[in-house]
């Protein structure tokens, strides 16, 4: 179980990229943030990795503060950001190796995980070249496979469907769904509102840094909002701001 206290983000010139938001993320969802450009969906997914510290409230993931002890929580967590910095001049699989022996994984288990993981991401061969030669989407698989085969509790991708083709969308999303039914975490942020409409357990909509809504889909499609798609929602909660 992840949860927030009252957390917030300040960075400077008084800037206040998330304001005092509270939510509780269960094991076995998944769960969307959603929100337009800025919102501080990012913000809030980096303070829960650790690699921002929040300014106020508080963090645990599985009980664990994000702060006290932030090892342990890392030891939990996968994490692809939307802009993954990768060692291009490494092969795809040397690159897989490598987070491999930094998490401690078997060779047999590592081998059996990324070759379970590039058929369904579909990398194929092109996991023998150097990364420099890979196309974005390409990259984008990669980090994922990465992410997957350290077997995480959690796994936090932030817009992890930019870039994919449509097969490797619907299959990362078959991916998650096993994921999250064997008893783990997925927590994304994505842009594609129908993404989320169809695979998403809860989700938080985040607007200038403040909770718009945080449930189920089926309680934000409320009488009021009954015949409305997620997308046409979202932009009622946010003043049509941009996605």
């Amino acid at each position: 179980m992840i949860e927030f206290k009252n957390v917030s983000k300040v960075f400077s010139k008084g800037v206040k990229a998330v304001d005092n938001i509270s939510f509780t993320i269960e094991e076995g969802e998944i769960f969307g943030f959603l929100g337009p450009n800025g919102a501080g969906k990012s913000t809030s997914l980096k303070m829960m990795v650790g690699i921002l510290e929040q300014t106020e409230g508080k963090i645990t993931v599985n009980g664990v503060d994000t702060l006290e002890n932030s090892i342990e929580v890392k030891e939990m967590i996968s994490y692809v950001p939307d802009n993954p910095d990768i060692y291009t001049k490494m092969t795809g699989i040397k690159y897989l190796n490598f987070i491999a022996d930094i998490y401690g994984i078997d060779e047999k288990v590592r081998k059996e995980k990324i070759e379970e993981y590039n058929q369904k991401l579909e990398l194929g061969d092109a996991i023998y070249s150097t990364i420099d030669s890979y196309s974005h989407g390409m990259r984008q698989k990669l980090v994922l496979i990465g992410a997957l085969i350290t077997s995480p509790k959690v796994l936090i991708l932030d817009e992890p469907m930019v870039g994919l083709d449509v097969k490797t969308s619907f299959n990362l999303k078959n991916i998650l769904r096993e994921f999250a039914d064997s008893g783990n975490t997925v927590i994304f942020s994505t842009h594609v509102m129908e993404v989320a409409e169809k695979i998403c357990d809860k989700l938080v909509i985040i607007n200038k840094g403040k909770i718009a809504f945080c449930g189920k889909l089926s309680e934000l499609k409320t009488e009021e909002h009954s015949n409305e798609d997620l997308e046409k929602i979202f932009l009622e909660l946010t003043d049509n701001e941009k996605i």
